[in-house]
């Protein structure tokens, strides 16, 4: 049954997931106080100590695997300063990202390029600033980047089991086992420091053996780079790493559980990475926006938000099922969900339960929001970007 405001509100510190440790959200009393100041346009609320709890959390739980936050799940300076504050590394997909977190004073040689295609110029940027790092998944992306950088730090991305994922991203990225010996190979000949090896298990991953499986696939390249002369001395994790929403995961210290059996035996000159987004801040923020309107046609009941896929509530359009709230108790009933603009495509789901005397002017609430949505979002067809509060 769809939550009220206040029974989530009464909830939110004690709500336990299947594996008995406890996920907290943002405190929905702040939304309120927030509201209480006026409202504009959507927003997005984000409470800094969630992000400093989690972090923390992440830590603990692996203490041999050092976060690097993706800079992509949320940009905003406010949350990279906290993650910094917290000692978290990051790593990047874009100039623009490198950017950004030099100018909050994050050391460029610190910073993980981990994006497998990369275009001559952004290599050439990246190189020119200090950039060390850099991933890549084929031949074509070996020799572009050694040709700009000849001694630039190289690990390579490898395809992984992504069962149980929300959001399977095996395919556009990820050598295969079969072709790595070939990257090997031409790594020698070109003199290249191939010194690492990477996956990502999917997002949303709420299989913890995705890990596993990718941590003893790691290994097995390793021992072919050890054979083939390289000095293998990284192992990136990936992300993934899930939050709460309206399934149940498998909590970080389950999820560490695997990881650290599976990296115990690993040589200690390997450093070990990861590389959470999602997991470092979505539980931080809770998205707010309003009902412009209803309307009735043919018997089915829809309601037109100020937010939706160019809004910054996107993800839902790949299967991302949010909690949402309102401060409504009527009877549920199926209802369409569309965003202001005037694309067909701006629809956000179907026969979603929500009470049935919701109206214009009414707010909705999203917690758990706080990545891939503000860094999502557009102008499309003249409509605000939502504000981001932090406190």
């Amino acid at each position: 049954m769809k939550k009220s405001f206040a029974a989530v509100q009464q909830q939110t510190e004690t709500s336990i997931v299947f594996d008995t440790h406890p996920e907290v959200s943002i405190d929905l009393s702040l939304v309120e106080a927030r509201l209480k100041q006026g409202y504009q346009k959507p927003f997005l609320l984000i409470d800094s100590n969630i992000i400093r709890n989690k972090a923390r959390r992440f830590k603990t739980s692996m203490p041999r695997v050092r976060p690097h936050y993706a800079a992509k799940a949320n940009p905003d300076p406010r949350v990279l300063k906290t993650l910094i504050e917290e000692g978290v590394g990051f790593e990047i997909a874009s100039i623009a990202e490198l950017d950004l977190l030099m100018s909050l004073g994050v050391p460029a040689a610190e910073i993980f390029y981990s994006n497998p295609m990369k275009s001559r110029a952004y290599i050439e940027y990246a190189a020119a600033k200090g950039v060390e790092w850099y991933v890549l998944d084929s031949i074509e992306e070996l020799r572009k980047i050694v040709s700009i950088k000849p001694d630039a730090k190289l690990y390579l991305r490898i395809d992984t089991p992504n069962i149980g994922s929300d959001w399977p991203l095996a395919g556009k990225f990820g050598t295969h086992l079969v072709d790595v010996s070939e990257i090997i190979d031409e790594a020698v000949r070109l003199k290249a420091d191939l010194a690492g090896v990477t996956f990502h298990v999917g997002s949303q991953c709420r299989n913890p053996q995705n890990w596993r499986v990718g941590i003893e696939r790691a290994q097995t390249v390793f021992a072919s780079m050890r054979e083939a002369g390289l000095k293998p001395r990284l192992l990136n994790l990936g992300g993934g790493y899930p939050v709460r929403h309206v399934k149940p995961i498998p909590s970080i210290e389950v999820i560490a559980e695997v990881i650290n059996e599976a990296i115990a035996d690993l040589p200690e000159d390997i450093h070990v990475m990861a590389e959470p987004g999602r997991y470092l801040v979505s539980d931080s923020a809770c998205f707010v926006c309003r009902v412009v309107g209803t309307a009735t046609r043919n018997g089915k009941r829809w309601m037109y938000w100020d937010a939706g896929i160019f809004g910054g509530i996107i993800e839902v359009s790949e299967g991302l099922r949010y909690e949402i709230l309102t401060q409504r108790n009527g009877s549920l009933i199926p209802w369409s969900v569309a965003g202001p603009t005037c694309d067909s495509v701006d629809v956000l789901m179907h026969d979603e339960m929500l009470p049935e005397d919701i109206q214009e002017n009414d707010f909705i609430f999203i917690p758990n929001a706080g990545a891939y949505t503000t860094s999502y979002a557009s102008n499309f067809n003249g409509f605000p970007l939502p504000d981001v509060v932090v406190i």
